[in-house]
C-alpha cells in the first residue's frame, strides 16, 4: 500500500502530522485512533516508515463475486487481520488475540477503541475489551492518535473523495505495565481505556460523549425512522383531508344543480 497508493495519497491529500516522533522506529506498539472515516485505515499507515496492522471485520474478506474477491485481495495486501464481528464475546476474543500476535512479532497494531466510526464526528466510549487487553498481556506502550477531518473528506456512504488537507497528532506513548496481570479485572480494563480516549480527546479537539457509538448509531436511525413514519402520517392525513374536500365540494356541487 505505502508503495502502490501510500505516494499517491501523500501528493494528492498532503496530510499534516504532528508527534511523528513518538512513533518508535522498531519494537512493539499499539496504535489507539479515533475513527471518522474508512480512509483512516490508509492515511495513517501512509505517514509512517513502518508497517501497521489493523484489524478489519470478516465480511471484508467474504463477500461474493468479482467486487468481493477484489476487496478480499486489497484488504490481504494492506495488511489488514479479518475478525468474525458475529458474536461479540468471540469479536472480542479474536481482536485480542490478533492484537497480541501482532505485539509478539515487534509490529505496530492499529485499533479503534470506538469500535465503529463516529456517526457524527464526535469523539464516543472506548470499549475497554480489545485495546486495553492487549495493552496489559503484552506491555506495549498505547500511542493516542487523532485523525482530524478525515470525515470530511469521506463521509460514511460516499466513494468519491473529497480532495481536502486531513491531519494526524500523534500523542506520547502511555505506559501501563503499572497494570502488568490484571487484564482480567474489568474496572482496569475501563480505566486504561478511559484514560487513553481523554488522551486522544485533547488530541483531536472533539467533543466527547458518554456513550458508546453503537449506541449513537441505533438512536440515530430510530430517530430518522420515526421522522419518516412522522411525514408518512402527515402525508397521508393530508390527502385524506383533501379527498374529504373533494367530496363535500362534489355534493355541495349536486345539491346546487338539483
Amino acid at each position: 500500500m505505502k508503495f502502490s497508493i501510500g505516494g499517491s495519497l501523500k501528493l494528492a491529500f498532503r496530510p499534516w502530522v504532528e508527534g511523528l516522533e513518538n512513533i518508535p522506529a522498531e519494537g512493539p506498539a499499539i496504535l489507539a485512533s479515533n475513527h471518522l472515516s474508512f480512509s483512516d485505515s490508509f492515511f495513517l499507515p501512509a505517514v509512517l516508515d513502518r508497517k501497521v496492522t489493523f484489524i478489519a471485520k470478516a465480511e471484508y474478506f467474504t463477500s461474493p463475486g468479482v467486487k468481493g474477491k477484489l476487496t478480499a485481495a486489497f484488504f490481504k495486501g494492506v495488511g489488514q487481520l479479518p475478525v468474525d464481528r458475529s458474536g461479540a464475546r468471540g469479536a472480542g476474543e479474536a481482536a485480542v488475540k490478533s492484537g497480541i500476535d501482532v505485539i509478539e512479532r515487534g509490529e505496530l497494531f492499529g485499533i479503534y477503541p470506538e469500535g465503529t466510526r463516529s456517526p457524527d464526528g464526535r469523539l464516543y466510549r472506548g470499549k475497554p475489551g480489545g485495546l486495553a487487553r492487549v495493552a496489559l498481556a503484552t506491555g506495549a506502550p498505547v500511542i493516542p492518535v487523532a485523525m482530524i477531518d478525515t470525515e470530511k473528506i469521506q463521509p460514511p456512504g460516499k466513494v468519491v473523495p473529497k480532495l481536502m488537507r486531513p491531519g494526524i497528532r500523534i500523542g506520547k506513548p502511555l505506559d501501563f505495565s503499572r497494570y502488568h496481570g490484571m487484564d482480567g479485572d474489568r474496572f482496569i480494563l475501563r480505566s486504561v481505556t478511559d484514560e487513553v480516549m481523554y488522551e486522544i480527546m485533547k488530541l483531536s479537539g472533539q467533543e466527547y460523549v458518554d456513550i458508546y457509538a453503537t449506541a449513537a448509531k441505533r438512536q440515530i436511525a430510530d430517530a430518522e425512522k420515526a421522522e419518516k413514519a412522522a411525514r408518512a402520517a402527515a402525508d397521508k392525513s393530508a390527502g385524506n383531508s383533501a379527498d374529504s374536500s373533494g367530496d363535500m365540494g362534489d355534493k355541495s356541487a349536486e345539491k346546487a344543480a338539483e
